[in-house]
């Protein structure tokens, strides 16, 4: 060993003094990481497509897309995700991997930028407080499927008013005052929703938090031990729901109308792609559903063999990513269609808006199967939970990784455990009359708005601070191929400008989320610039924290150190560095 460290390192004379003179984050991230691999490289995929591949596509992006015009948001989507989405996904997995380290420490490559991953890690933490909330949803009818006639296909006294039909009818003729009892059940009886918050959210439904603990416990066994429990699980959960969506899109497809809602999901309105807005709602949308700028992606490359091929894992999964999305748009805008045909109406006027749709017509679906549909509604519901399993998983696992960065690895089960109960408090908030409207408020301003905001200094930071022609060359060196002009065209030029004139035009002419047109409450928008502060915060108080404990003798000095790697930035295996040095 020593003859074969003189022989990589012949400038250095003692090596004891020069491991000594190695920055102490990474000798203690050396230490804790070095229990941290994947099984095999499969576990790794399967993590990162059960993470991306997730609720985000199966309820937030049909949600999404019905609010921005159907087909109009398709075309932005996947331009997005093309020239933003996946370079960005490939840059985070390639920053992982190439060093080994999570999405703060990271940062050694630009110290000054540390505070991007606390920001990412800030907005990690808002998106799974109510992405539980989401599943308690789920726990919740994944329970009631069990019943002998599912609660939402006929319209019950207790719930039901004199506009109520029976969603499992297929002949009956409807009103445009009628709405279905799989709408009614959603929001008179699980959600108690509240017209105006004016006066207050409410007390948290005790059904609910029941739900919303179970899933916690679960997710507290799935990440507790790290990703030697949270690999073997991502076989499941990545491949899983599948099964459901394929089965669920097919008997959409046999429903009346069905037809017309895919034509309406994949037919642009061209007006539309004038709107920056709508332009804003599919660049926050790639973000959520590939998992990019929350530092996750990071996390889950660090634990890679240095040599492991992640550009064709950025492929597979992106690619993945994108058909899971239009599968579960295509399925559910066949509802849509469906239910537009059974009341003689447009699709934009069958429901309301919200994450109630995944609740709304998914449910509506089922209710018409006319062979078991307690079985298909297991089956659908045990997917959706599975998903978020999957989603929060990758998640959560960074955020209790930096966290627990300095603690001893036999007390990360009790650390794991005080951040798990910790989100189920927080998560009571959206499980009360008004929590939809908080959740809607989280939603824009913890996890939209903000994570273009760090995405865009990440790239800017990678490709201008650290540079883009470093950056090239760690990549050639760590995957041993030239990369073509578009990533590069990508990172430097294509990502920055276009998510700097998103910013500008979002700070010129905001719109302010609604619940169903309706807005909020003035202190409530005061409230959620506050969340968004509390993030994008972190970048200029960790510059400062930076720059002051950063060696030199003038301003300027510390400065320029500031921005310059540290000693511990590049590959953690000492030969990989050797090599990368020369």
């Amino acid at each position: 060993m020593e003859e074969e460290r003189k022989r990589l390192f012949p400038d250095i004379e003692n090596f004891e003094e020069a491991e000594e003179d190695m920055n102490d984050e990474m000798i203690k991230d050396q230490e804790l990481e070095a229990q941290q691999q994947w099984s095999h490289p499969s576990e790794f995929l399967f993590s990162c497509i059960s993470m991306s591949v997730g609720l985000g596509n199966v309820w937030r992006f049909p949600t999404t897309a019905f609010q921005n015009g159907g087909g109009a948001f398709l075309i932005p989507y996947l331009i997005v995700l093309i020239f933003i989405g996946r370079p960005v996904y490939f840059l985070e997995l390639a920053l992982g991997q190439f060093s080994s380290l999570n999405s703060v420490a990271v940062w050694n490559m630009v110290p000054a930028s540390k505070g991007i991953g606390y920001g990412q890690l800030v907005s990690a933490c808002y998106v799974a407080t109510y992405y539980g909330s989401v599943m308690a949803l789920t726990v919740y009818y994944l329970v009631m499927s069990f019943s002998k006639v599912l609660p939402w296909s006929v319209c019950d006294d207790a719930w039901a008013d004199e506009n109520c039909v029976d969603s499992s009818s297929t002949n009956v003729t409807y009103t445009d005052n009628l709405q279905s009892s799989s709408e009614q059940y959603y929001y008179r009886y699980v959600l108690h929703m509240k017209e105006d918050i004016s006066d207050g959210i409410g007390l948290p439904d005790w059904r609910l938090a029941l739900c919303l603990l179970l899933f916690w416990v679960v997710l507290f066994f799935t990440v507790a031990w790290g990703i030697k429990s949270s690999g073997k699980v991502a076989y499941f959960t990545a491949l899983f729901p599948y099964v459901s969506l394929v089965t669920l899109l097919l008997r959409g497809m046999t429903l009346p109308g069905a037809f017309d809602g895919m034509l309406y999901f994949i037919t642009p309105n061209f007006k539309k792609l004038l709107d920056p807005y709508v332009w804003l709602a599919a660049v926050t949308q790639a973000f959520f559903s590939l998992s990019v700028g929350f530092g996750a992606v990071i996390t889950l490359a660090s634990y890679n063999s240095f040599c492991h091929d992640i550009y064709r894992d950025a492929w597979i999964i992106s690619l993945a990513d994108t058909f899971t999305s239009l599968l579960a748009g295509f399925t559910i805008f066949a509802i849509l269609g469906n239910l537009a045909h059974q009341l003689d109406t447009n699709i934009e006027d069958v429901v309301r808006d919200g994450g109630g749709l995944a609740f709304v017509s998914y449910p509506d679906a089922l209710a018409k199967f006319t062979w078991a549909p307690q079985l298909f509604a297991v089956l659908f519901f045990l997917m959706l939970f599975t998903l978020g399993i999957g989603s929060l998983t990758g998640t959560m696992g960074n955020v209790i990784g930096v966290i627990t960065f300095n603690i001893p690895s036999g007390k990360r089960v009790y650390a794991t455990l005080g951040i798990c109960i910790t989100n189920f408090l927080f998560g009571l908030i959206y499980i009360t009359p008004g929590g939809q409207w908080i959740m809607n408020l989280v939603d824009y301003f913890g996890g939209g708005f903000i994570t273009y905001v760090l995405v865009l200094l990440e790239v800017v930071s990678v490709s201008y601070i650290y540079g883009l022609k470093n950056f090239i060359r760690d990549l050639n060196f760590m995957t041993k191929r030239n990369l073509g002009l578009f990533w590069k065209f990508s990172w430097k030029y294509f990502i920055p400008v276009t998510l700097l004139t998103i910013f500008v035009q979002n700070m010129v002419h905001p719109v302010m989320p609604t619940v169903s047109g309706a807005s909020f409450p003035q202190i409530a928008y005061v409230c959620g610039w506050i969340l968004a502060s509390v993030a994008v915060g972190m970048v200029p108080i960790c510059l400062m924290h930076t720059v002051y404990h950063t060696q030199g003798d003038t301003l300027v000095q510390k400065l320029r150190d500031a921005f310059r790697p540290t000693t511990s930035w590049g590959p953690r295996n000492w030969k990989d560095r050797a090599l990368w040095q020369k």
